[in-house]
């Protein structure tokens, strides 16, 4: 079909919530009508959720794009020359030209609705492998070297230093070793991960053979959230094309070495995004915290030393390898190296995803990025990290996205999820909120997590009704530090935050409601 038009759908979960597979049949129908053979390449999204579904038709001299398209637009956008990238009220030009898209740093999603997710020959020729193939090359120590020294951290949450949790298991002596890739992505405003295994889940299979090429391990499972059923079939379809080109499995490019990888469904909970629950509920158990040390790189999946990583860690690995570790390096400031793959969601005008280097601030990505509040009131706030993050007002929006500087305000930056609110939003249920999340994905294990978020829940109704005020704010002040200091993992160790943050900077919305 070399003279067949060629366009370019996604089929990304956002872009098929809004349409995509009837767009992408209209075209395909109309062509038929008349007369044109049309090669329909169903892709990732671009990360304008505001456009979706997005078209872009490949012209001599590049891919322009359309959106939002819906079926009933498609007959018009063939009538105004579509074929040819003529103009149209929907034409919104070259991709990499659009304000949105073209100030980001692309290097983790670099690929992502350009090619066909599932295409082994479409990866490589867009520089997919050629850091597994680098790796082939390398003794295992110089690959958990190169990881460190790109500054990679993980980008899970925890921000850990990637090369070092590498270096243990690479040092640790056992018949067999374990890649885990955390995917239960289950914070609020988050869809990084699902992006990319949706749109990329190649370059997740080549970074996770690379883990094992440095560790030593044969053996890795995608622990996927249960409710990601279009990147389900995606990691299925990927890994099979992998195995058959030969990127997997007994003998790697004719390498003798072996990695084996499948992907695991999650239990449905939110706690076993908690690595340590995360390898119960791998192991077929109830998904519970458990006790460290011992610390999983040491003694993991069923007992062995293994590394857990997130998808995006895991998907930042093969450009580290390709183009280096001092390439990675020099994007970022400080400490955090590299590039974070930013979601906006909430009220605002552009929500979608931003990959930058770390160091544009919440302000940019609000405004500069996210065009402002959807509503067109003032944004009041925006919580970043997860159901657990603080919220953070106005006059904090100037803090740039670095791990550092997030901590010394007493927030996280997470797994770089911001949910914008505008000024109608009631910061008092958004406080209780995050106390009744805790109490109902609680695993239960320990108690200030279990009862402490129960009481709290108690203690905010009182406090809003207005019984004993006073004595109430001391007793949620003293359940909050009993959270924090005496929970057993992060869901109960972090509840206090979003209660903490809202009763800081918004304390007029713990007024008593008649």
């Amino acid at each position: 079909m070399s003279d067949a038009l060629k366009v370019y759908v996604s089929r990304d979960a956002t872009a098929l919530a809004l349409g995509a597979d009837a767009t992408a049949n209209a075209i395909a129908a109309e062509a038929r009508a008349r007369g044109l053979a049309a090669e329909i390449v169903r892709t990732g999204s671009r990360g304008m959720f505001w456009v979706e579904p997005l078209v872009e038709i490949a012209t001599p001299a590049r891919r322009v794009a359309y959106g939002p398209v819906r079926a009933t637009d498609v007959p018009a956008l063939f009538d105004a020359g579509f074929a040819t990238g003529s103009a149209h009220a929907l034409k919104l030009g070259a991709v990499d030209e659009i304000p949105f898209f073209s100030k980001q740093d692309r290097l983790t999603f670099a690929r992502v609705g350009i090619t066909d997710p599932l295409s082994v020959a479409d990866y490589v020729a867009q520089g997919g492998f050629r850091g597994l193939a680098q790796a082939l090359s390398m003794a295992p120590a110089n690959i958990v070297a190169a990881v460190t020294d790109s500054g990679l951290r993980g980008r899970g949450g925890a921000a850990f230093p990637t090369g070092i949790k590498w270096k243990t298991v690479h040092d640790t002596d056992a018949m067999q070793k374990y890649i885990v890739c955390n995917a239960d992505e289950g914070d609020s405003g988050t869809f990084s991960d699902r992006m990319l295994m949706e749109g990329d889940p190649l370059c997740l299979i080549e970074g996770m053979t690379i883990a094992g090429l440095a560790v030593g391990a044969t053996q890795g499972y995608i622990y996927l959230r249960s409710e990601y059923p279009h990147a389900h079939r995606a990691l299925d379809a990927a890994i099979a094309n992998a195995y058959a080109a030969g990127y997997l499995g007994a003998d790697i490019r004719n390498s003798a070495r072996r990695f084996d990888l499948e992907v695991r469904l999650g239990a449905g909970a939110y706690i076993c995004g908690e690595e340590t629950s995360l390898l119960d509920s791998l192991e077929g158990k109830r998904g519970q915290v458990r006790f460290k040390p011992p610390l999983p790189a040491v003694k993991g999946l069923f007992g062995q030393p293994t590394v857990i990583n997130n998808v995006i860690s895991f998907a930042s690995v093969p450009i580290i390898l390709d183009k280096g570790a001092a390439f990675y390096r020099d994007y970022g400031i400080g400490r955090s190296r590299g590039t974070l793959p930013i979601q906006l969601a909430g009220n605002l005008k552009h929500t979608g995803l931003v990959e930058s280097a770390f160091g544009v601030t919440l302000r940019e990505l609000l405004y500069d990025y996210g065009g402002g509040s959807y509503s067109g009131r003032p944004i009041r706030t925006v919580q970043v990290g997860g159901p657990l993050g603080a919220y953070l007002p106005e006059s904090q929006f100037d803090t740039p996205i670095d791990y550092e500087a997030f901590a010394a305000i007493g927030a996280m930056l997470g797994h770089g999820g911001i949910v914008a609110f505008d000024d109608s939003v009631d910061m008092f249920e958004q406080a209780r909120y995050a106390m009744e999340f805790c109490a109902v994905e609680s695993c239960g294990k320990c108690t200030p997590c279990r009862i402490g978020s129960t009481r709290g829940v108690e203690v905010l109704d009182r406090i809003r009704a207005g019984i004993e005020r006073d004595k109430n704010f001391a007793l949620l002040k003293d359940l909050c530090e009993t959270l924090r200091f005496g929970s057993l993992c992060a869901l109960g160790g972090l509840t206090p935050d979003p209660v903490r943050s809202a009763l800081e900077h918004f304390p007029e919305d713990f007024a008593v409601r008649a």
